[in-house]
């Protein structure tokens, strides 16, 4: 069993995560850009060259970027991931992934 703060997920141990500007919608910029445009509302293309660039951007961001700022790429990346899986369900699995059980 793990004990300590092994146990939450990356975005638990954000202390931002779950309180920061970034969770409050009224703080966004006017324009609405802060959070992005609203995964569903993207066409695949789009939503695939989004996706693209999180994850070229991940392991800087997680490396180097203030809190809020790896706050904000997490809960991105889980909503246009999420959009994708919902657009997807029955996306193929490449056998070569698959670890024997």
């Amino acid at each position: 069993m793990m004990t300590g703060s092994t146990d939450m997920s990356p975005e638990q141990r954000v202390p931002e995560w779950g309180g920061d500007h970034l969770a409050d919608p009224a703080s966004a910029d006017l324009d609405g850009d802060t959070l992005g445009v609203d995964p569903t509302e993207l066409s695949d293309e789009d939503l695939i060259r989004e996706m693209h660039s999180l994850h070229r951007t991940r392991l800087d961001t997680l490396r180097h970027a203030a809190d809020s700022a790896l706050a904000n790429h997490l809960r991105r990346t889980a909503e246009l991931e999420t959009e994708y899986l919902a657009r997807h369900p029955g996306r193929e699995v490449d056998p070569s992934r698959l670890r024997d059980v």
